[in-house]
């Protein structure tokens, strides 16, 4: 790995900026309280342990080189983030009660995975980024994909869980005010149809995960 501290600085500069995790993590996190917010850290990062062994691989490459599977990703995702989306708006609950019902953790955890996996920036991510600090001298660059993606991980594991902390201290705020419930579960439903355009849209010139 060339310049280790430069590196440390720019991943985290790239991972802490707001994007599209960041974002579902704190819809996930208001909706459903804290736990459900950390989980959906945890399962998003787990994606991008997906993405990492992948890209060590060479299969990251191979995706966005081919203009027909990079679609099949980016659909895919735009597909599960609108289902998501339906699922939402399709909720019924008391609107007179304090907190939305709370969908199983497994059930979040494995949403926060799908949601990066399927998620075409995080190959582009770490087909444009990581490569710049590889050292082809050092040899092992497989290995040297897998040690700086562990790296943007844990940062990235960081970060989502200091998301979700926020953004379900707001939650306590937000739900002591009538009609919360419902104006919330729309605005989540209108999320993930905007993360859905995101993914539609992803390409080669958007970078940010």
């Amino acid at each position: 790995m060339t310049n280790p501290l430069l590196f440390l600085l720019a991943a985290t500069t790239l991972v802490v900026i707001p994007g599209p995790n960041h974002l579902y993590i704190t819809t996930r996190s208001i909706a459903e309280g804290r736990r459900a917010g950390i989980a959906s850290a945890l399962g998003v990062e787990t994606g991008t342990l997906v993405h990492m062994v992948a890209a060590a691989a060479g299969l990251s490459a191979v995706i966005a080189a081919s203009s027909t599977a990079f679609g099949i990703v980016r659909y895919a995702g735009a597909a599960y983030l609108v289902y998501m989306a339906i699922r939402t708006f399709r909720s019924r609950g008391d609107h007179d009660a304090p907190d939305l019902k709370p969908q199983p953790l497994g059930r979040v955890y494995l949403d926060g995975a799908l949601v990066n996996v399927l998620n075409p920036k995080v190959i582009l991510f770490f087909l444009a980024f990581l490569p710049q600090f590889v050292d082809q001298n050092a040899g092992a660059v497989p290995l040297q994909i897998l040690v700086m993606g562990l790296i943007t991980g844990l940062i990235g594991l960081v970060s989502d869980i200091l998301y979700a902390l926020a953004a379900d201290s707001i939650a306590g705020w937000l739900r002591a005010r009538p009609a919360f419930q419902r104006r919330q579960r729309f605005a989540t439903g209108f999320i993930y149809l905007g993360l859905g355009a995101a993914a539609v849209f992803a390409g080669p010139g958007h970078r940010r995960v």
